[in-house]
């Protein structure tokens, strides 16, 4: 078969590489210049892989999701070309003193939720430091098993190493999509089936008023910001998030002394750059917990959109010749394996491609 992707993010990566494994002819369009063009909401993104920690405001499918891919991840990644960072260590919440109450309900609400293997496990502070040494501040701590990490820039750039055997049309935005046909506004291309994953690229200048209607069509952009800071000598092992007040701030660490922060979700459709009210909050957080990072330097800051649907609940469409994916939230990097293979055995009729 021969098929066509529209899209380049995490959705159109995974896509390509799993169907080149299985020997299909893929064609993938996406209006980046080039395989590290920073169009996609995936780049900025932290890689947590935390179903736990999600469902404090997701429901269980997006949980089932989660532990599905935290699997899958397992077996894609090892395969990937080059250095793709990937663990399994579990992830912590932490909190001050001054937000006891709100963080008690938090957790109560996890445990209330998860199954008995994945539920909050409270930490004794004696028990932080020997995981954590670099953590001090925080009043309490709870860890949450089996959750992960990767590096999503690393797997960004080995999905798309991966899947060399697919044709990857850079540049190309895709203005039309039916059953079967992918065009450009000068350029027509004809497939046996055809996969929609542009996120808010679904959303098209002319598309009808849905209203409330669950729709892949019907998609908001939901901001994401993040700062990449320079920390020699700091250490941390895995992904951290403080319950405060206004945010659900993220820390987690990355190859060459890199540390990730970043604020989980904003209700914007704004693209500018970090505000300085965000970057005081966050740095101010996650210096609240990390002391050590006061001489870290800032490298980098992002902020992007994420696609999210009225529900903030992925969505699958399927019709012959036609499968459209979207509505990954905050979700992405967490769910996008377990949402693919369920996309991929509608299309074409069959059980999972991947087998965890």
């Amino acid at each position: 078969m021969h098929i066509g992707i529209a899209g380049a993010g995490v959705l159109g990566r995974l896509l390509a590489y799993l169907l080149t494994q299985q020997g299909q002819q893929v064609s993938v369009f996406d209006p980046a210049d080039g395989p590290t063009g920073r169009g996609a909401a995936g780049w900025t993104a932290a890689g947590m892989l935390t179903p736990t920690a999600e469902l404090e405001c997701a429901d269980m499918g997006v949980f089932n999701q989660g532990v599905r891919s935290l699997d899958l991840w397992s077996q894609i990644i090892p395969a990937l070309p080059g250095q793709v960072s990937f663990s399994r260590e579990g992830s912590l919440l932490l909190a001050h003193r001054h937000d006891h109450g709100s963080a008690q309900r938090t957790v109560s609400l996890l445990a209330d939720k998860a199954p008995h293997d994945y539920k909050p496990v409270s930490l004794p502070l004696t028990d932080l430091a020997q995981l954590e040494p670099d953590i001090h501040g925080p009043a309490m701590a709870w860890m949450l098993p089996h959750e992960g990490l990767l590096n999503s820039v690393e797997t960004m750039i080995g999905l798309y190493e991966g899947a060399t055997r697919a044709q990857w049309h850079w540049g190309q935005r895709i203005a039309r999509v039916e059953p079967g046909i992918l065009a450009s506004d000068s350029q027509v291309w004809e497939f046996d089936h055809v996969f929609d994953v542009r996120g808010l690229g679904q959303r098209l200048p002319d598309a009808p008023d849905l209203g409330n209607e669950r729709s892949c069509r019907n998609v908001r952009g939901v901001r994401g910001e993040i700062f990449w800071l320079h920390a020699p000598g700091v250490r941390l092992h895995r992904p951290v998030r403080l319950m405060h007040p206004r945010h659900r701030v993220y820390v987690v660490p990355r190859r060459g002394d890199i540390i990730v922060v970043g604020a989980s979700e904003i209700e914007s459709e704004d693209r500018s750059p970090v505000s300085l009210r965000s970057t005081v909050e966050l740095l101010a957080a996650a210096h609240s917990m990390l002391p050590a990072l006061s001489e870290a330097r800032v490298v980098h800051t992002e902020t992007n959109l994420r696609p999210a649907l009225v529900d903030n609940l992925p969505r699958i469409e399927q019709e012959a010749g036609l499968t459209r994916i979207n509505g990954l939230f905050r979700h992405g990097w967490l769910i996008a394996p377990a949402v693919v293979d369920e996309a991929l055995a509608q299309a074409f009729n069959n059980g999972p491609l991947i087998r965890s």
